[in-house]
């Protein structure tokens, strides 16, 4: 007998062929959309290549960067203490393609009408491909406004915070072209609560804003550890305030910057998430004395957004992976995407991750404008509530995203474990969900014109009754002040919806407003999947993945 014959025990069928090389702007018409409803259809082009490069080069980076983590080396082969961070060369990949393309800088440059759109926009494409180091090129970007708040400080650090050149040697900034920025801020008994840092500054001299001053204390996490230089707050005699903190001193050497251990993380591996020691690092005063939350709260801001833009990503990657697998899977003789109860899930789930797309973008609009009263008060008020509602929502429909594939959908050769990983640090990092819902009742209350200014927004339903009672209630809970903070997270989830509602009927695609607003307005259902009869079920499926109509 040839044993040979039975090597093959089986046929290899009904498998989903590789989504490989796929250019991830031009399979999602809801971005195109959005970029250029908002004012940012002069980005096409750029998001068309970046596209290309996140379905492709890129994505593979991802998959090697997480693959191999970031490795700390605190000494080197003499026994020098030398804090040294090293990423695999897909990391670097990942950075230098983000940088060159003006992820950290577009809108700081470039400050036309859609050019925090479009930078949204491209940081959504290169999410979708590794979430992780999106940190540091957050904080670059964020930086900025922070930063310009001491002019001295802002001259020599933004030509090279805003270059389109990556540079990771560990050298003084001053033989780099290109820096990146980082942040360092919670402490182990405060957390959220900044106020409670125990980390003491001491000038160096005279002391005062832009003045060297001395650093002793520690950081519970400092993300991005091998940044050049590093937002952070100590408290002066006159109470917390924000400093820069470089590397590397003004004579080349070391700053006394210790990097105690790398945190092990649920997810976001790519990047380097650290605990550091202060022992006399210099740092240079940013700001007025004891006002260091107003003023890092300028980089905070850019930050939160980031987070919006950041999950956005995350569901629409799950979204596209669920939609290219039931589109080729085969159950019972039909491709899972013809079937009505996969239909109703999938509808589902792009229902939601368009709705936090144009929130998103809605929320860059209002950065473009920042002279207009009227959009200022909306990005002030929104920040808060978008970070909080889309940032809960991606785990969840991330999750079901990853049910659409079955046990395939749960292997690390996939990218969705990796998706639903990075999922929850986007509500944790920069004030987890109570902290964005007091934000927005302390808007509310104590910022003049701020309600007035969502109710503005809202209008009065757009000739939608089921918008317009919606609105009707958020007013009467507003105007209810008993127990509001109880009931913070309810108030911010009805004016979250409320803005998507109001988006979406706006834009004029009736198959996905009426969808929203039977579903989220009207809608039994608690798990994704129960749609409501009476939707055009193949026209939301057809736009969320035009390549597969």
């Amino acid at each position: 007998m040839n044993l040979h014959q039975f090597a093959e025990t089986h046929e290899v069928f009904n498998q989903v062929p590789p989504l490989e090389g796929a250019n991830l702007y031009r399979l999602d018409r809801p971005l195109q959309e959005w970029l250029r409803r908002f004012q940012g259809g002069w980005g096409d082009a750029r998001l068309d290549a970046y596209g290309a490069l996140a379905g492709g080069p890129l994505m593979n980076a991802g998959f090697l960067a997480n693959e191999h983590k970031p490795e700390l080396r605190t000494h080197d082969r003499y026994g020098h203490r030398i804090d040294q961070v090293d990423f695999h060369p897909a990391y670097h990949e990942l950075m230098r393609t983000a940088i060159e393309h003006g992820l950290p800088s577009l809108p700081w440059v470039n400050p036309q009408a859609g050019a925090h759109v479009v930078r949204a926009g491209l940081t959504y494409l290169h999410s979708q491909a590794e979430a992780a180091s999106g940190c540091p090129l957050t904080m670059t970007f964020a930086a900025v406004p922070a930063l310009k708040l001491q002019p001295d400080i802002a001259d020599a650090w933004l030509p090279k915070i805003l270059a389109t050149e990556y540079d990771p040697r560990n050298v003084p900034m001053e033989q780099k072209a290109g820096v990146t920025i980082g942040m360092a801020m919670t402490e182990k008994q405060g957390g959220t609560d900044v106020r409670a840092n125990t980390t003491r500054a001491f000038p160096v001299g005279a002391g005062g804003p832009g003045q060297p001053y001395e650093l002793v204390g520690h950081k519970w996490f400092c993300s991005a550890p091998m940044c050049d230089a590093f937002l952070t707050l100590a408290q002066t005699d006159k109470g917390l305030t924000c400093f820069l903190l470089p590397r590397h001193r003004p004579d080349g050497t070391r700053n006394q910057f210790y990097i105690q251990r790398l945190k092990n993380k649920l997810g976001n591996w790519a990047n380097a998430s650290s605990e550091i020691e202060y022992r006399g690092a210099l740092a240079w005063m940013i700001g007025e004395e004891g006002r260091g939350v107003p003023t890092i709260i300028e980089m905070v801001a850019m930050t939160r957004f980031d987070c919006m833009v950041g999950s956005s990503a995350l569901m629409r990657q799950a979204l596209t992976q669920a939609l290219h697998h039931c589109a080729h899977r085969q159950v019972g003789g039909k491709r899972l995407i013809e079937q009505p109860l996969m239909q109703n899930v999938l509808a589902d789930l792009a229902l939601e991750s368009e709705a936090a797309l144009a929130l998103t973008m809605r929320m860059g609009r209002a950065l473009d404008n920042p002279d207009d009263p009227q959009e200022a008060r909306f990005a002030r008020l929104v920040t808060a509530i978008g970070k909080y509602w889309i940032c809960k929502r991606a785990p969840e429909m991330i999750a079901e995203a990853s049910e659409c594939l079955g046990g395939a959908g749960y292997v690390e050769e996939t990218i969705l474990p990796r998706l639903y990983r990075e999922a929850p640090v986007n509500s944790i990092w920069e004030g987890s969900g109570n902290v964005q819902c007091l934000d927005v009742l302390r808007a509310l209350s104590k910022e003049p014109g701020v309600l007035d200014a969502l109710f503005s927004e809202l209008g009065d339903g757009h000739g939608d009754g089921r918008l317009a009672a919606h609105i009707q209630r958020l007013k009467d809970a507003f105007a209810d002040t008993s127990d509001i903070h109880y009931r913070a997270r309810q108030l911010t989830e009805d004016v979250a919806v409320a803005l998507q509602a109001k988006l979406l009927l706006e834009a004029g695609n009736a198959a996905v407003s009426d969808a929203f607003l039977a579903s989220r307005l009207e809608g039994r259902g608690r798990v994704y999947g129960t749609l409501p009869r009476g939707l055009e079920i193949e026209a939301l499926l057809a736009r969320s993945a035009p390549h597969l109509a």
